[in-house]
């Protein structure tokens, strides 16, 4: 009678082990980044830090009348961010040809860049390169300052999360980096067809 008591403790404890560990897995290191706003559209949950003002992210995208077509919004409808990005992230997994039409994920804007690069250290421990954004594959999260919020800089951080999701085992950090530049060129060079 003692080997069934002794092996359901045994297997109570390895599912208890599993549930806080998946737990803690799914917390994740913190970034610290504290959100005073957030926005929700299809595809990401954007995240705005104190004093980021959403009218200048808009207005710093400059997408044309296209990109409202895109996002599904009429011409005469005013910006919506949330929009904006999902028709600029459409637009990237176009230029890859690699289309995620479930993806979700998370844009964090803060402030400015040391803020940005406060995040990195918590996250890596080391200081930030200089990047003027960053994308964290373990955290499906891209990371960029307000003042660097451009469709090229955003294009390619999405570049990242693209590939990244795209495959079932993650390109090596060259081949990401060669794809995320092509897209980021290709918004660079000419306006939205």
């Amino acid at each position: 009678m003692r080997r069934p008591q002794i092996l359901k403790s045994f297997l109570f404890a390895v599912v208890l082990t599993a549930a806080a560990s998946a737990a803690w897995a799914a917390a994740g290191p913190s970034d610290g980044f504290s959100p005073a706003r957030k926005i929700e559209s299809k595809y990401f949950s954007i995240q705005l830090a104190a004093g980021v003002d959403e009218l200048n992210l808009v207005s710093s995208l400059d997408l044309g009348p296209d990109s409202k077509v895109l996002a599904g919004q009429s011409l005469s409808s005013p910006n919506n961010l949330g929009n904006l990005l999902d028709a600029l992230f459409m637009w990237a997994c176009g230029v890859l040809d690699m289309q995620l039409y479930s993806y979700r994920g998370t844009i964090k804007v803060s402030r400015d860049e040391n803020a940005l690069a406060d995040i990195y250290q918590r996250l890596y421990g080391t200081e930030r390169r200089s990047e003027k954004g960053f994308y964290i594959y373990e955290l499906n999260t891209l990371y960029v300052t307000e003042q660097d919020f451009k469709k090229e800089i955003l294009g390619h951080e999405m570049g990242h999360a693209i590939i990244s999701n795209f495959f079932v085992v993650p390109a090596p950090e060259k081949v990401q980096e060669v794809l995320a530049g092509y897209i980021e060129y290709e918004m660079r060079k000419k306006p939205r067809p």
